[in-house]
């Protein structure tokens, strides 16, 4: 996604689905990456497996491999970075990834907090917002949850390719 643009990428959202992921995108960023890590604590386990064969650690050695050796405040500023949509390094390695390896980028990071990864600030309280948006995901069904996460994921991290044209924007049909 172009730094700046606030527009949420379809993955062929439903009126309920749209709903959690404009809640989500309603969050501050600090917000955002805390509401990151209650989905993972509390659903980790059922989202991860979604697509086991559709990820490959490998293809983000920057995000799973450098991030790690930074300190605590550093990888902080990278999540930040990510979830702002900022021109980065890490920024761009993350929107250079698609949706499925995205999610597990976040999924490592969650089972990583507090061990190699930087965790929430000790008594951290979420917030009503984070707590009612965390509520609404639960209540998806596992598709609608899957549908939402990808979603929110695909709207982090910074790209300058653009999307191709459709036809119906463009009036053009494709030709070989």
């Amino acid at each position: 996604m172009i730094a700046g643009q606030n527009t949420i990428k379809s993955q062929a959202l439903s009126q309920e689905t749209q709903k959690v992921v404009g809640a989500f995108e309603a969050l501050n960023t600090d917000a955002k990456l805390a509401l990151l890590y209650f989905i993972y604590e509390k659903m980790g386990d059922s989202i991860t497996p979604a697509a086991p064969t559709a990820t490959d650690p490998e293809l983000a050695p920057k995000l799973l491999g450098d991030f790690y050796e930074l300190s605590d405040d550093d990888q902080l500023a990278v999540m930040r970075q990510i979830v702002n949509r900022e021109d980065t390094e890490y920024s761009r390695a993350y929107g250079a990834l698609k949706e499925n390896n995205q999610l597990m980028v976040w999924y490592a990071w969650a089972q990583a907090m507090g061990e190699t990864v930087v965790d929430l600030p000790q008594g951290y309280q979420a917030t009503k917002a984070i707590d009612d948006a965390l509520s609404q995901i639960e209540k998806l069904d596992f598709e609608g949850q899957i549908s939402v996460l990808r979603t929110v994921a695909a709207n982090m991290g910074y790209t300058d390719v653009k999307p191709i044209p459709s036809q119906a924007e463009t009036g053009k049909t494709p030709s070989l």
